[in-house]
């Protein structure tokens, strides 16, 4: 059985850091597109950013430069690095898992595609 769990969510005031963890259990792929996804309070869920098993990777606009994803395959993790955080970042962030690797260009409209979530984790960016 599949399972992700994030963590490292919090508040922080605007212009800190964060960074999100998110471990997975239950699944070995070859192949993969893993991502990040956010739902700001009142919004649907928006794509962050997405990272596929050869380490290619997509930013939304909102968050290049700011935000930066990563993974460690030995630990079955997927990490989500936030700077220069604004109160629009606001959400509960969510990690996502699908085998289907061709999802990474258009993950940000396949929110609803990814197989495998976790439970979210809250950031609150305010001053």
């Amino acid at each position: 059985q599949v399972q992700l769990m994030e963590s490292g969510g919090g508040s922080v005031r605007p212009g800190g850091s964060l960074t999100l963890s998110c471990k997975t259990s239950g699944w070995t792929l070859n192949h993969y597109v893993m991502a990040w996804f956010r739902q700001p309070p009142g919004k649907d869920r928006e794509g962050v950013t997405a990272i596929d098993s050869d380490g290619r990777t997509r930013y939304a606009d909102s968050v290049k430069g700011r935000f930066t994803i990563s993974r460690d395959e030995g630990k079955n993790s997927l990490y989500l690095r936030m700077n220069s955080l604004k109160p629009e970042d606001t959400g509960v962030y969510y990690c996502a898992v699908d085998s289907r690797w061709w999802f990474l260009p258009s993950y940000e409209s396949r929110a609803y595609d990814f197989g495998y979530w976790g439970q979210g984790t809250h950031v609150n960016v305010s001053s």
